[in-house]
C-alpha cells in the first residue's frame, strides 16, 4: 500500500494523521484517564510523543508494519483519537489498538470506528485474523470488541509489566471466515 486512504462512516472521517493534529493530539492524550485505560500511551503526553506517533505511522505504511488513523469527526474534521492494525505479515494477522479523547467517552464513536477498521484489515489487507486485547480496567473496551463481532480468547494472566507491576490482559480474536458468517 502506497498511501492510506481515509475511511468515512456516518459521523467520523478516518485519515492519516498530520501535522496539524499535533496540539489536539496532546490535548486528548495528556491525560491520565486516557493512559491509564492503555498499555503504551505515556503519561505526561508531550510534543515529541505526538511527533513520533505521526512518525510511526508514516513509517507503517511504508514498511507495511502499521496502518494508523486519526479518528475525526466528519462534521469538522477535529481530532478524536486513534485507531490502527499493527500487521505481522508473516502469520498474515494483525492487533487492533485504539484510543479516544476523555471528551468522545461513551457515545458510540469507537463502536462505529471499529467496523471500518476490521472491514479495512479484512478487504484491503487481505488478513486473516485480528486481535485485539484491553486491560482489565477497561471493560468498555471490552465491550465494544464484543458489539463489533469479537469473540474473547481469553486472559492472559500477568502478560506485560507497567510502572513495575504485572498486568493481565483479555484478548479477543475475529477470523476472517468468522467475519464473513457475520457479516
Amino acid at each position: 500500500m502506497q498511501s492510506l486512504p481515509a475511511i468515512n462512516t456516518d459521523r467520523l472521517y478516518l485519515r492519516k494523521p498530520l501535522a496539524e493534529d499535533i496540539s489536539h493530539i496532546v490535548t486528548h492524550a495528556n491525560n491520565p484517564k486516557v493512559a491509564n485505560m492503555t498499555l503504551n500511551m505515556p503519561y505526561p503526553y508531550h510534543t515529541d510523543d505526538a511527533i513520533q506517533w505521526i512518525a510511526m505511522a508514516n513509517k507503517g505504511i511504508e514498511d507495511k508494519s502499521h496502518v494508523i488513523f486519526a479518528i475525526t469527526n466528519s462534521a469538522d474534521n477535529a481530532f478524536m483519537g486513534g485507531i490502527g492494525l499493527r500487521v505481522n505479515e508473516r502469520f498474515n494477522r494483525a492487533e487492533l489498538g485504539f484510543w479516544l479523547g476523555e471528551p468522545f467517552w461513551n457515545q458510540g464513536y469507537m463502536s462505529e470506528a471499529v467496523p471500518a477498521v476490521i472491514k479495512f484489515g479484512f478487504r484491503e489487507l487481505k488478513l486473516h485474523k485480528i486481535v485485539a486485547r484491553h486491560l482489565p480496567n477497561n471493560p468498555a473496551s471490552g465491550r465494544v470488541m464484543i458489539k463489533n463481532g469479537m469473540i474473547k480468547e481469553g486472559e492472559l494472566k500477568d502478560h506485560v509489566r507497567r510502572k513495575g507491576k504485572y498486568l493481565s490482559l483479555i484478548q479477543y480474536r475475529l477470523t476472517k471466515p468468522e467475519y464473513e458468517t457475520a457479516g
